[in-house]
């Protein structure tokens, strides 16, 4: 359609959210509500309501006013969902508590910038026309979702198809992954946007096949989670996991470092003999070039079988880096073997951007720890008498592709973390979340092994089988199975999705040049 034609409109004449505050407090709560969706809430239903409002603001919206729009959907979704970084800034990073406030506030206005500028693309590329802005939406959301996964080392945190651990969308994630599901929940709320129209108009069979469409999955997807699309072993392998709750304020103070390390071990000390036994992220606080004497002391203690996989930080010459450096690490200890360098590291917490400008500044920018490299690619899993055990530290687990395309050809995800830093706020329950959705996608169990909580065992299908208390020192035992095999999601990645979005965009996009 060249852009000298008109496009029937479905924006309404005299939209309720014309109301310029009205509809900016609406964008706001919108993006809200998708923290609702998330763990501890689980009202995974507010995503599409979410949407449809989005949608009712933004149709009869004039095209130069989406950025702003975006901006203030982001601002409503990250303000609440991630608003939990204060706690890391103020309580642990020894910040007052106005600077703490800008800081909070500039990480989220930041991350806002995400869907505004998502949504001036879609200003770009559906132009007036509310019909191109309802079908491009759901391409939209994903790309900036995509966007947000990469950008400046990346923020995965928030997706909406995350939500689905326990919603009716959970038996499509080993097949499209969690963007894939996010663009479901997007669609959704267009087509819900799109029925109500087409009612008001008496159209009834259109809103009846749109209904219908939009239904189709959320009714289908129910019965593929009762696919195996991985083989699970039927024969059980051990596990003990510890958490110390080591308070983070002594966590690097060398006073107490020594008192850690007999903690671990004598929490350990019944369990010797069980097959996997895993310590949180930097368990061990010193390098493993000045832990020989903890590692041989673990070695002897072990049985035959069994395997002891530990965070530690690692120090030594690395070719990449161009000399000695530090690396936030985990290693395998026993019947066992291999050490994995963590390669998504978190800003501030792991490194420091502009390192000469902001050190010193103040203390969120001088962190204990803040100066690890980032590993290298391709790194292979680690081995716990013969098991494949792919390992992820902390914040990689959020990364679905990274982590899809890392569990190729092992038999087990691991994961470990040290989520003291978020206090007691929904950022470590959210966590939790997100590695149930990996091993939802990618049909493999999962350990996770915590300093502060929440440590857990989750099953192929994204289940908690065994967990225990935050806050508690206390140990985790249950059973794990290798798997084998890989589902559609680990083969693909999220090619598919991203494919039909940029589809989408290339036949439904205004065009700029007409056709003659």
């Amino acid at each position: 359609m060249s852009s000298n034609h008109s496009t029937p409109s479905i924006a309404p004449a005299h939209s309720f959210f014309s109301n310029r505050w009205l509809g900016a407090a609406t964008l706001v709560v919108a993006g809200a509500l998708q923290t609702l969706t998330f763990s501890p809430f689980h009202f995974w239903w507010l995503g599409p309501v979410s949407m449809l409002l989005i949608l009712l603001v933004t149709i009869p919206l004039a095209a130069k006013k989406l950025f702003s729009a975006g901006w203030l959907t982001g601002m409503g979704l990250f303000g609440s969902g991630a608003s939990w970084v204060y706690i890391s800034i103020s309580e642990f990073g020894n910040t007052s508590i106005a600077i703490s406030i800008l800081l909070t506030v500039a990480f989220v206005a930041g991350l806002a910038l995400v869907p505004a500028l998502a949504f001036w693309l879609w200003s770009k590329l559906a132009k007036s026309s509310a019909v191109r802005r309802l079908i491009l939406f759901p391409a939209i959301w994903v790309l900036g979702d995509w966007l947000r996964s990469w950008l400046l080392t990346g923020f995965p945190w928030l997706y909406l198809g995350t939500a689905h651990t326990d919603g009716p969308l959970a038996g499509l994630a080993p097949v499209a992954g969690v963007h894939g599901l996010t663009f479901l929940i997007a669609a959704s709320g267009a087509a819900i946007f799109a029925t109500g129209w087409f009612i008001t108009r008496q159209r009834h069979a259109s809103a009846g096949v749109v209904a219908v469409a939009a239904l189709i999955p959320w009714l289908a997807a129910p019965a593929l989670n009762r696919v195996d699309w991985t083989d699970i072993s039927a024969e059980p392998i051990s596990v003990a996991a510890m958490q110390g709750n080591i308070p983070q304020q002594i966590k690097w103070d060398p006073e107490f470092l020594k008192d850690q390390i007999v903690a671990y071990l004598g929490m350990t000390e019944p369990y010797w003999d069980t097959d996997l036994i895993l310590w949180p992220e930097t368990a061990i606080p010193i390098p493993q070039d000045q832990a020989g004497k903890i590692i041989e002391h673990i070695k002897e203690n072990l049985g035959e079988e069994s395997t002891l996989i530990t965070g530690i930080p690692w120090y030594g010459f690395s070719e990449r880096a161009g000399g000695f450096t530090y690396h936030n690490s985990i290693m395998a200890i026993g019947n066992g073997e291999g050490i994995y360098h963590k390669q998504k590291l978190v800003p501030f917490g792991e490194y420091v951007p502009l390192e000469g400008v902001l050190r010193g500044l103040i203390g969120f920018f001088d962190l204990p720890m803040s100066s690890f490299t980032r590993g290298p690619k391709n790194q292979a899993p680690l081995l716990a008498n013969g098991i494949k055990v792919m390992p992820f530290i902390c914040y990689e687990v959020a990364y679905p592709d990274f982590l899809a395309r890392n569990a190729v050809n092992t038999d087990l995800l691991l994961t470990i973390s040290n989520d003291g830093w978020f206090g007691d706020s929904v950022g470590p329950l959210q966590h939790l979340q997100i590695a149930r959705m990996r091993a939802l996608e990618t049909g493999r169990y999962m350990i996770r092994g915590t300093n502060n909580g929440v440590t857990a065992i989750i099953d192929n299908k994204g289940q908690i089988t065994a967990r225990i208390p935050q806050f508690e020192r206390a140990v985790l035992t249950g059973e794990v199975f290798k798997a084998s095999g890989s589902t559609p999601y680990m083969t693909t990645a999220s090619w598919p999705v991203l494919t039909l979005a940029l589809i989408l965009i290339v036949f439904v996009r205004e065009r700029v040049i007409p056709k003659n």
